[in-house]
């Protein structure tokens, strides 16, 4: 069997947690100095840096990198109407969801006449990495490029890896086409962050990059945050199933299955309370990768991160989930919002036999883009506050300050910062 099955729960924290590190390896080191020696060269040597990369990762000579415009509405045009259709049902849910996240400015008036104030204001320039590769993804288009634009993000790039004929997915660029999105570079991996972060003669600097990428995006997104913001550092893709005796083991291994396509390295893990689920879904497994045209990808996940463990209750099964922090958590149980409140961590949570988490990656309306690797123990899915940033605005009148400037003075002497309380003295013994 492919996939691995333990009875006793107390076995099965150690290899969450192996699962967890899953992209920890002796050669991470090398990636790291790699991707150092990428980015320090496109600071150098700009777009020569990046045709040159390109050419030799994606095995594609570039000569323009940057999609001409009149391209996206033609891949528009050339979508069959079922899948514009399909795209324009997405656009309009998670729209419509990130309108919600809109996030309001404070005001606080205080008890001297003082002002206390938070705006929030959108970055000017964001730039969306959309991962190529193994598969063309125009939902990520979608998920990074719709929470930028509710934002009121002016300008938003994209980069992107180019095909072997030089070129960018027909639906990635017509998903682009409906998020708005015109500027679009054919380049990817750690050299498309350095661009991003750094700037070269076609590729101006943005203020923040968000998508999904490989290890060596990811890494490079690491190197270059605190130059730009990130959203986050993501992972191995993964989803944890808590499921009961009422789930169907067919729709189990399926959703299994779905997480694994990804990745070789993606985790598909299912934590139940049914013996006779925890012996019936291996098998479904192994039925179901039969004839599956990604069949050697898969099976390498779900052979290497593939986990079932039997566990003696909901809550034990709760308490390991929290401790594993999934990415995509979904509850197959009788009672799946009574669950849902006992869980604490986890990036999304998808609740019920009828919330395949392919709903979530596609259409249902919250973002996509999710902590990994543990981290939603303190992040969360990427949303419209990623690409904004907020200010403080602080008033003080002469009552106002003469009503808190002793406390202000005798705070800054407790931290022998000697100007900062003759600035408060100074203005108190100014006559109104």
């Amino acid at each position: 069997m492919l996939l691995k099955l333990l009875s006793d729960p107390r076995a099965a924290a150690p290899l969450l947690v192996a699962i967890e590190n899953r992209t920890e390896s002796p050669k991470l080191q090398e990636v790291r100095f790699t991707v150092d020696s990428i980015i320090e060269r496109v600071k150098r040597e700009g777009d020569k840096a990046l045709r040159d990369y390109t050419e030799r990762f994606d095995g594609v000579a570039i000569n323009e990198l940057r999609v001409p415009p009149e391209a996206l509405e033609r891949a528009w045009q050339l979508t069959p109407a079922p899948l514009q259709q399909a795209l324009q049902l997405a656009n309009e849910r998670i729209r419509a969801f990130h309108l919600q996240q809109l996030p309001n400015n404070l005001e606080i008036n205080g008890p001297y006449g003082e002002t206390l104030k938070r705006r929030w204001r959108p970055v000017h320039r964001a730039g969306l990495y959309v991962p190529g590769g193994r598969a063309s993804y125009p939902s990520t288009v979608l998920m990074n490029a719709i929470p930028a634009l509710v934002a009121g993000v002016k300008q938003r790039v994209m980069v992107t890896p180019p095909g072997a004929d030089g070129e960018i997915n027909q639906t990635v660029l017509a998903a682009a086409h409906l998020a708005g999105i015109d500027e679009i570079y054919r380049v990817g991996g750690a050299q498309a962050i350095a661009a991003l972060a750094f700037g070269t003669e076609s590729i101006a600097q943005v203020d923040v990059i968000t998508g999904p990428g490989n290890l060596y995006v990811t890494l490079a997104k690491k190197a270059v945050f605190g130059r730009v913001g990130i959203d986050s550092l993501a992972g191995p893709s993964e989803v944890l199933i808590i499921a009961d005796d009422s789930a169907d083991p067919v729709l189990v291994a399926a959703d299994l299955l779905a997480q694994a396509e990804h990745d070789p390295l993606a985790a598909a893990i299912l934590l139940t309370t049914s013996p006779q689920l925890a012996q019936a879904v291996p098998l479904e497994v192994e039925r179901q990768l039969e004839n599956h045209p990604r069949k050697e990808l898969t099976s390498a996940s779900i052979r290497d991160w593939g986990l079932v463990v039997l566990c003696n209750s909901i809550e034990e099964a709760a308490e390991l989930s929290d401790r594993f922090a999934p990415e995509h958590l979904e509850l197959q149980v009788k009672d799946p919002e009574a669950l849902a409140d006992r869980i604490q961590q986890a990036g999304a949570i998808f609740l019920g036999k009828y919330t395949p988490e392919a709903a979530g990656d596609y259409l249902a309306g919250p973002n996509h883009t999710l902590p990994t690797s543990g981290t939603a123990r303190f992040s969360g899915a990427l949303s419209v506050e990623t690409f904004m940033h907020h200010t403080s605005l602080i008033g003080f009148n002469q009552r106002a300050l003469q009503a808190t400037g002793p406390a202000i003075m005798e705070l800054a002497a407790s931290e022998g910062l000697h100007s900062h309380r003759e600035s408060v003295r100074l203005r108190l013994e100014i006559n109104p």
